[in-house]
């Protein structure tokens, strides 16, 4: 970095008169910024010039380097093979981390996992990985390391060490309306990934009414800005633009999720969970060396879930995190929630909509998720859908059943379920889960 200082506020004005900062600058401002050599309302003026326009690829670039280096940037380079990695920018239902990475690690292909929690409509790793009794996600660096060269994957939360600079940058966006910057963005997901000392990466970015991004075409540029920070780093990445527009699976909540998951490992789960679980694994297989196409990959990450090698895994790792696998094996002789209730058809007709939001919200609103991030989650409140778009319904028919251990969060969850279901008299047309591919070639539609 250079050592040159720069006034902060000229660097401010600059931003604010729309130009663009030189990666020196970027540099100076996050290093100061981490010192505390920058106070909050400083930075907080930087954010929102930042979000009011934009940053290019040079700026969002040097953004990632700054942060990145702002702490430990992880050597794995003891650990044999390409270590591979997935995030998704989130969603309802989302729990494709938990089947994909075993799958792929049982061939052989690294995968180091830091995770974040749940805020909001949106799940988090750690949180489904935690309603596993005694799975331990809290562990040093080296410890990390220890783990992934054992099992060849590991599943963490963020320590202070990793990518310091983004925590603190992520709380202050939280609270000065600059969040849905995509370059705040990519610059916050890339940090944090390239910390963990990955060599490749598999981004899923989803788009639709359970997603961060409403838009397909917001997806997009989120996708092609992930994709060139990925490169530029000299890390090949590929993302894949994915629908969102209900939740993912059948089950929302933590627990809940992780049953759903153990079914997808045994060759039980929903068909949309599987068709983007064996996309992105496929995809990962193949970076990882272990094939020389996706369509390889694809194959091979069906063949391991045929096999049970990556159920298998996938015990193994819990065991080694400190996790009862027992409960994993046998779904009742867990403490599942002491209440439930059935939402049901308000008519008859085929389901044309389900608002994904609405559906996070009713399961946080049963204990599932955090309003703030000091909340405690409910491991076993959620949401089970018994019917997705497309089906043909009855008035009265059950909708989804709710789950939770207190009884006086059932008609706040009720309030958004009133709005979550649409159901028409024709029955719609299916929408595609998977929609395009980016990596460094460009764009690529998938499906027809």
């Amino acid at each position: 970095m250079s050592t040159k200082g720069y006034n902060i506020v000229s660097l401010i004005r600059k931003k604010r008169d729309g130009h663009s900062l030189t990666r020196d600058e970027i540099s100076y401002l996050i290093d100061q910024y981490t010192k505390d050599e920058v106070p909050d309302y400083q930075m907080s003026s930087f954010l929102m010039a930042s979000f009011l326009n934009g940053m290019d690829e040079d700026e969002a670039s040097a953004l990632t380097h700054s942060m990145l280096h702002s702490g430990r940037v992880l050597d794995l380079s003891e650990i044999p093979g390409k270590k591979v990695d997935k995030h998704s920018t989130g969603g309802v239902g989302d729990k494709l981390s938990l089947i994909l990475a075993p799958i792929v690690a049982s061939y052989g292909v690294p995968v180091p996992m830091i995770s974040g929690r749940g805020l909001g409509h949106t799940g988090g790793t750690l949180d489904k990985m935690e309603s596993i009794p005694g799975f331990n996600v809290d562990m040093t660096l080296d410890r990390y390391q220890n783990i992934l060269a054992k099992c060849n994957m590991v599943m963490a939360g963020q320590t202070e060490e990793v990518a310091p600079a983004d925590k603190r940058l992520y709380a202050l966006r939280d609270v000065t309306a600059t969040v849905e910057s995509i370059p705040l963005i990519a610059g916050s997901i890339m940090s944090k990934k390239l910390a963990e000392g990955i060599d490749a990466l598999v981004l899923d970015v989803k788009f639709g009414s359970g997603a961060f991004m409403k838009m397909h075409e917001d997806a997009q540029e989120l996708a092609e800005t992930l994709v060139a920070i990925g490169e530029d780093f000299g890390k090949e990445t590929v993302a894949y633009l994915t629908n969102m527009n209900q939740p993912l699976g059948y089950k929302v909540g933590n627990w809940l999720e992780v049953e759903e998951s153990m079914e997808g490992l045994q060759g039980n789960g929903p068909d949309d969970v599987m068709e983007i679980t064996h996309m992105l694994a496929g995809t990962m297989i193949m970076l990882g060396g272990k094939a020389d196409i996706v369509e390889e990959g694809i194959e091979m990450s069906h063949e391991a879930v045929q096999n049970g090698q990556a159920f298998d895994k996938w015990l193994e790792l819990t065991e080694e995190q400190g996790g009862d696998t027992s409960v994993l094996k046998d779904f009742s002789t867990y403490d599942h929630a002491e209440h439930s209730f059935d939402f049901t058809a308000r008519e008859s007709g085929y389901i044309s909509e389900i608002d994904a939001y609405s559906i996070g919200m009713a399961s946080l609103e049963l204990g599932a998720g955090r309003k703030r991030k000091e909340d405690d989650i409910d491991p076993a409140a959620g949401i089970e859908l018994h019917h997705k778009i497309g089906s043909k319904v009855e008035k009265g028919q059950p909708l989804i059943t709710g789950y939770m251990n207190d009884k006086s969060l059932v008609e706040s969850s009720k309030n958004y379920l009133k709005e979550a279901f649409t159901i028409k008299n024709e029955e719609p047309e299916e929408t595609e889960m998977i929609t395009h591919r980016v990596d460094r070639e460009g764009i690529h539609t998938i499906g027809g």
